[in-house]
């Protein structure tokens, strides 16, 4: 389901499985990592609603949060190089039976991965804004909701029709042509159909 490229190495895809939902891989000669992209094959889609939150472990020195992967952000490049703070969380205990400290005398570090419900996934993520890909976990959280949606839709909606009132102001007696609301629905099945749901939660036209 998971694949791994360590920028300069050959693709993994030797992935351990340690339960139902968590698997890992040993990332060995761990001191020379600058850059490491992990992705979805393509294979196997993340059930409805779940997502992937994606840890590395230094042998000893703990886990750290990196990011996440989701059917809308399938991939993601993390910078290890001065970004990986030992001891800085945790994480996931799961992944802790399958480090092995030492391997040709450097040291093998764990990159865990942990399936999880992307409304969970939101609450570990809160920054859409922190380069992680954050902002699609908490996009499809906020989605999932269907109140919230019902209410992005008829804002895109409202917002579409209020430009054709020009600078006059929108009240219930204001009309709009029947073929302006056509062209909306034509409009918002076309951004659905090639953007996803999230378009809702970015700038109105």
């Amino acid at each position: 389901m998971f694949g791994c490229v360590v920028a300069g190495r050959l693709l993994q895809t030797n992935l351990q499985q340690v339960d139902e939902t968590h698997a890992l891989f040993e990332l060995p000669n761990a001191s020379t990592i600058n850059h490491l992209c992990v992705f979805l094959l393509g294979t196997v889609p993340f059930p409805d609603g779940y997502g992937a939150t994606v840890h590395f472990h230094w042998p000893g020195k703990g886990f750290q949060l990196l990011g996440m992967l989701s059917n809308d952000k399938p991939s993601a490049i993390f910078r290890l190089r001065g970004n990986f703070t030992p001891g800085a969380s945790a994480g996931p205990v799961a992944f802790a039976g399958g480090v092995n400290p030492t391997v040709g005398g450097d040291v093998t570090a764990i990159l865990g991965i942990a399936i999880e419900p992307l409304s969970q996934i939101s609450l570990t993520l809160p920054d859409p804004g922190n380069g992680n890909g954050n902002g699609a976990v908490v996009v499809a959280a906020r989605l999932a909701d269907p109140s919230y949606l019902a209410e992005q839709i008829v804002k895109h909606l409202f917002n579409f029709l209020s430009s054709f009132v020009g600078t006059g102001t929108v009240d219930e007696n204001t009309l709009v042509p029947m073929g302006a609301i056509v062209r909306w629905y034509e409009g918002f099945k076309t951004k659905l159909k090639n953007l996803g749901p999230g378009f809702l939660d970015r700038a109105m036209d």
